[in-house]
């Protein structure tokens, strides 16, 4: 098949201009709510034309690092990216890597495993009435068994999207984003055919309890349980693949 590309536009300056500005937010230099020269100030220090000042800001505000505001106080200031900006970007590029097979199914199980203990050891000190709440509202959502499995899925998310909160650590949920919104829902797309919601819903109240009697050696125990029943579905998901690969043969 033959692919329709776009006219290459080059705008390598204006690239050079908005790496500038940005290694200076990201030094200290420039500061949130710092407000920048004007397009007319910026394009004579540069010595290029408006034009490519407003690109160079265009893909700074794509970027969520400036946003402008209008009326006699407004301008171009700069903005710190929120982590949910930021974790929104990572998660593409992560969502891009599995896709070309950078990483693959094992490495993600064992990643989710080694990061979801940790998550737990947090969460049983500090989880709150609001994230068992969180937890206790999605075991009930999966128990209807009329959910679909795209709904059962998403719910299953924000069932551990509910435990990483718990952990009250902004780095650790920063972290974990990609984890539970990138990889997460691509391991659910390869393995609901093979796992039982049954057994899921019960490593989720497993998981419930531990953390609402602040029990650590049942809430690893749980996470545990639910990694390696998530591994052994993945084993035979790989293996339906081998073997419906090998029925349709080469070509």
């Amino acid at each position: 098949m033959e692919l329709k590309y776009e006219p290459v536009v080059t705008q390598s300056v204006a690239n050079q201009i908005a790496e500038q500005i940005r290694r200076a937010i990201t030094d200290g230099t420039l500061k949130a709510d710092d407000k920048l020269p004007t397009e007319a100030e910026l394009a004579r220090q540069f010595d290029v034309s408006r034009p490519t000042i407003r690109e160079a800001l265009k893909r700074l505000a794509a970027k969520s690092l400036i946003r402008s505001r209008r009326g006699p106080a407004g301008g171009t200031f700069v903005q710190a990216p929120s982590a949910e900006d930021m974790s929104q970007d990572l998660m593409s590029s992560v969502a891009l890597m599995v896709s070309l097979g950078v990483f693959d199914l094992t490495e993600i199980a064992e990643a989710r495993h080694e990061l979801e203990l940790v998550c737990v050891r947090l969460a049983v000190k500090r989880r709150g009435g609001d994230e068992l709440d969180r937890m206790a509202a999605e075991i009930e959502l999966q128990k209807d068994k009329a959910q679909s499995d795209e709904e059962f899925c998403a719910s299953d998310v924000r069932f551990h999207r509910a435990l990483v909160d718990a952990t009250h650590n902004p780095v650790m949920q920063f972290q974990m984003f990609t984890v539970i919104e990138a990889l997460q829902p691509v391991e659910n797309m390869v393995i609901f055919r093979f796992r039982e919601r049954e057994k899921i819903i019960e490593q989720h109240e497993k998981i419930w309890r531990a953390l609402r009697d602040q029990d650590l050696p049942e809430a690893e125990d749980a996470i545990d349980e639910q990694m390696v029943y998530l591994r052994e579905s993945f084993a035979q998901a790989q293996e339906w693949r081998r073997n419906r690969d090998s029925v349709k043969g080469p070509g």
